[in-house]
């Protein structure tokens, strides 16, 4: 018997965290129409990550200024998107009980806000020179972006696909 589960009389195991009531409170606190916005909000910083890593590898290869200066634009973008993506995604964890009892959730807290100091210092460290920043720090820490971005989504992923979290549940 692990410390989450607890005995009942008839020598059944329960899971103490899932037999909260509070644990199928799921709504969404910040929604426009019923559509989560932390749900409409990550996609642009997912994709500006994977642009920005894409931009450095193809300055990288081509040694055109257009690439670096598109880095810094996605990075930036990234960065920016990533605050408001951030602020939505905290402010559901904080406010509703059901996400909050998930430890994937907060993996998936912990990971993202991470990321945004990654897509910070990525900006931050372009707008010194983009054309020089990009060899090798910001091809780096774009990359890391990349790594960082995807395990925030696998954890993202996973309160979707398997806590149904930010889906309908149906009539």
């Amino acid at each position: 018997m692990t410390d989450k589960q607890v005995q009942t009389e008839d020598n059944t195991l329960i899971d103490p965290i899932s037999s909260s009531p509070d644990f199928e409170q799921t709504e969404s606190r910040i929604a426009i129409w019923g559509h989560p916005a932390h749900a409409m909000t990550v996609a642009f910083p997912v994709a500006l990550t994977f642009c920005t890593f894409g931009a450095d590898v193809l300055y990288w290869l081509s040694g055109d200024i257009f690439w670096a200066r598109a880095a810094l634009w996605a990075a930036g973008t990234a960065f920016l998107f990533g605050l408001a993506a951030g602020v939505t995604g905290t402010t559901e964890l904080l406010m509703v009980p059901g996400i909050r009892a998930r430890a994937a959730a907060w993996t998936h807290f912990v990971i993202a806000v991470a990321l945004l100091s990654v897509l910070g210092a990525n900006w931050g460290y372009r707008l010194g020179g983009y054309e020089e920043a990009v060899l090798p720090y910001g091809l780096l820490l774009s990359a890391f972006g990349v790594v960082m971005v995807s395990a925030a989504g696998w954890h993202g992923g996973k309160l979707v696909f398997d806590y149904r979290l930010g889906t309908s549940k149906g009539s």
